[in-house]
């Protein structure tokens, strides 16, 4: 097997709306080896979502479309691949578990047949077995008493619950790639954190890899190995995650560290403010000349309006798309 099971190459995904064309995706590279976990970060609309659904071929046209790039799963290019063929692996080698279960989950079907539908089409199995081995997997998952919750619909279950069941249906197939998008956002701090202990112990058990889609980063120190910055359909930094957090390089990297609160800080107490990053994310229909973080950084000089960065190595496994590694004495802050 192809230790680089994922590689995404200059992929570019436009929406053509009234406004204009939106570049939601803009020469987005990366790759995730097998067995391993990445963490894809940064504001909402930054273009994490949409790079998810390109992988599974579910970008909604009209009015997206794949513009350029190479998706490889498994040393193939999964743009090449028919509708039928693409079929066959999505839910089967790559699964997804969705942001908001009570929205993926069909509201109208018991949640057993939901987990169950993955095993008939892609493995054939019957009604019967498919349930039989439905049931182990919401056991598997925690879900108590999970013989007598095969007829529940999603509305007789709690928020924790079904996410689990998102879980279940996400790799009731063994699946070699999973994209969780924003698994945790609608929970409660404790099934958070059950839900994280569960995704981790089942990765380990099925040894595959696990792309995790979130605005967290303590979620990202909880979970990933790497860490890929996305800031307005671009990738503006990437490094393992002990890099990220301890030398940040980019200052949208160093600005999302800053608004986080850390312990010791004395918030309670009104000694420290929050420190967030002004201004907000660029319109994705505008033409940007120079570098699209420009107007909200606080290192930001001539260069950086004129000309756009390229992603540059830092030092080995980091790099980052800033002119501050070409003219270092212009920083004006650090983390």
């Amino acid at each position: 097997m192809n230790d680089k099971l994922l590689e995404i190459e200059n992929l570019n995904v436009h929406f053509h709306t009234p406004e204009g064309v939106a570049r939601a995706v803009d020469g987005v590279s990366f790759h995730l080896d097998a067995g391993e976990t990445i963490g894809l970060v940064g504001e909402s609309g930054c273009g994490k979502s949409v790079t998810s659904l390109s992988i599974l071929g579910l970008i909604p046209s009209p009015p997206g479309e794949i513009e350029s790039g190479k998706i490889k799963f498994d040393g193939h290019n999964l743009l090449d691949f028919e509708a039928e063929r693409l079929r066959k692996i999505r839910g089967h080698e790559i699964s997804m578990i969705f942001q908001e279960p009570m929205t993926s989950l069909n509201p109208v079907l018991p949640i057993g047949r939901q987990v169950a539908e993955p095993l008939m089409v892609h493995q054939g199995l019957s009604k019967a077995d498919a349930l039989k081995k439905a049931t182990r997997w919401l056991d598997h998952v925690k879900i108590p008493a999970a013989a007598n919750r095969l007829n529940d619909f999603p509305h007789q279950l709690s928020g924790g619950m079904r996410q689990r069941v998102m879980i279940a249906m996400a790799m009731v197939c063994g699946p070699k790639l999973l994209i969780a998008d924003e698994p945790t956002t609608a929970l409660d701090v404790t099934i958070q954190a059950q839900i994280l202990s569960l995704m981790n112990r089942l990765k380990e058990e099925l040894t595959m890899s696990l792309l995790l889609i979130t605005h967290d980063l303590g979620v990202v120190a909880q979970m990933a190995a790497r860490v890929v910055v996305m800031y307005a359909g671009q990738i503006v930094e990437e490094a393992g995650v002990g890099d990220i957090f301890d030398h940040p390089f980019h200052p949208y990297t160093q600005g999302l560290l800053k608004s986080m609160p850390r312990i010791g800080d004395g918030l309670t107490e009104g000694k420290r403010r929050l420190i967030e990053i002004p201004g907000i994310v660029p319109v994705l229909t505008e033409i940007i000349e120079g570098c699209k973080f420009a107007d909200r950084c606080p290192s930001m000089f001539d260069v950086c309006r004129q000309t756009q960065p390229q992603l540059v190595s830092i030092n080995e496994g980091h790099r980052a798309r800033c002119w501050l590694k070409e003219y270092p004495n212009r920083r004006k802050s650090d983390v």
